[in-house]
């Protein structure tokens, strides 16, 4: 990836380069698939210097790869909120940033500052981190009153939200209903009364989520319980 990761720009390609532009990535990037990076992530393993030094670059494809080798539990909570800063579109900020975070211990309290912040980037991968958090950690590990006060919070507000704050808090309310058996009747409850949530997604045409829908699917693949082994790939 890049000079000190083998050369990326061959790894790249013009059509996955496309569709990453599409979804708000921005230059300079080369359109590197994930499945491409699994090799040398295997060979590299965390380090978490290298992740660093990826990061720095502003390169969309070195800033995803960063997050794949990266080592959460050195970093610090202020080193999230950088990277966090650096995070220019949601697929870095929910899907490198975000899904780091939920392998350190301190995942709930920055994840609830995000939350809370108002920003726009920082609230999605406030909701996504505890959707990483709850599809992997056991049930124990979570305050069951704190999940269904959030659960409120997504059924009272949802609707106002941003584009990409409904799309992640419908993903939690999901989450809950499959993977914290606690809360799953009150998860299928706050789907049923959000209803239908539409997400714009700039000049594509809007996005109707529907989490009942997607829970109910679940379930009816006896998935109702499943935690992922890994919260990164």
């Amino acid at each position: 990836m890049l000079r000190c990761c083998g050369n990326g720009q061959a790894l790249g390609k013009e059509r996955i380069k496309k569709t990453y532009i599409r979804n708000g990535a921005q230059e300079p990037l080369f359109g590197v698939a994930t499945g491409e990076m699994k090799p040398l992530a295997k060979k590299i393993k965390k380090n978490q210097p290298l992740a660093e030094q990826l990061y720095a670059t502003g390169n969309y494809d070195a800033m995803y790869f960063a997050g794949i080798i990266a080592d959460p539990m050195t970093m610090t909570e202020a080193d999230f909120e950088r990277w966090m800063d650096a995070a220019y579109f949601y697929m870095l900020s929910d899907f490198v940033v975000a899904v780091t975070l939920a392998e350190t211990d301190f995942a709930q309290v920055v994840a609830d500052k995000w939350i809370a912040s108002g920003e726009e980037l920082r609230m999605p991968a406030g909701w996504s981190c505890y959707c990483w958090l709850l599809g992997n950690r056991p049930d124990g590990e979570f305050s069951a009153s704190k999940i269904s006060s959030m659960l409120d919070q997504v059924e009272n507000t949802i609707h106002d939200s941003p584009d990409r704050t409904k799309s992640a808090m419908n993903n939690f309310i999901y989450t809950v209903g499959i993977s914290y058996l606690p809360l799953h009747d009150k998860a299928v409850e706050t789907a049923k009364a959000v209803g239908p949530v539409e997400v714009r997604r700039g000049k594509k045409k809007s996005s109707i989520l529907l989490a009942s829908e997607n829970i109910q699917k679940d379930i009816d693949r006896g998935q109702l319980g499943f935690k992922r082994k890994n919260v990164r790939c």
